[in-house]
């Protein structure tokens, strides 16, 4: 399990901590790296949380923004997310992998665990994956994300139809952004002790 240096550390560290750090709390992104390590270097948090936020309101002025430059440095930070209920996913962050075990987990027991459960389980898994690719195409260069934080698919998914139907491609990427700051400081919380 990764850690996290004491935050009044972080301006003096070598950039290649700071960068595990920003790939702890959020998920690996070139994009990010040079966008927030800026922020990293020059400026001292009082908390992890203020560190979040000063990386979520970048993330949202690159939002604001209309040039396709920045759209296209956003997208590649909101794309760096895994699709939820995806199984076997190259470069998933240990912690993302946590996150969503409970989500990709069947429910029952073991070889006890009831036929129609398991059934149930693996129609959930592909309605999952074809709300992934409705919703990608719906939103080009996004990926859905929210904090899971313990709810099951059924909840989820109820959810990612609301904001597909939604079709309003700025909520979303403010939507995204705040569930990535919300991990991040779930994250930040949990390996601070």
């Amino acid at each position: 399990m990764p850690s996290l240096p004491e935050i009044s550390t972080i301006p003096s560290l070598p950039k290649a901590t700071q960068t595990q750090i920003l790939d702890t709390l959020f998920e690996s992104s070139a994009n990010l790296h040079t966008l927030a390590l800026p922020l990293l270097t020059h400026q001292t948090f009082s908390s992890y949380h203020s560190l979040i936020s000063a990386v979520g309101a970048r993330m949202a002025a690159l939002s604001a923004a209309n040039s396709s430059k920045d759209r296209e440095v956003l997208h590649g930070i909101l794309g760096a997310h895994p699709r939820l209920g995806e199984k076997k996913q190259e470069n998933l962050s240990e912690l993302s992998r946590q996150e969503q075990a409970g989500l990709n987990a069947n429910k029952g027991e073991g070889e006890a665990q009831d036929e129609s459960v398991k059934k149930k389980g693996e129609e959930e898994a592909a309605e999952l994956k074809r709300l992934n690719r409705v919703y990608e195409e719906k939103y080009p260069g996004l990926r859905y994300v929210v904090f899971v934080n313990g709810r099951g698919r059924d909840v989820i998914m109820q959810d990612m139809r609301r904001r597909i139907e939604r079709g309003d491609v700025e909520k979303e990427k403010e939507d995204i952004i705040q569930a990535m700051c919300d991990i991040a400081i779930d994250r930040a919380q949990k390996l601070q002790g």
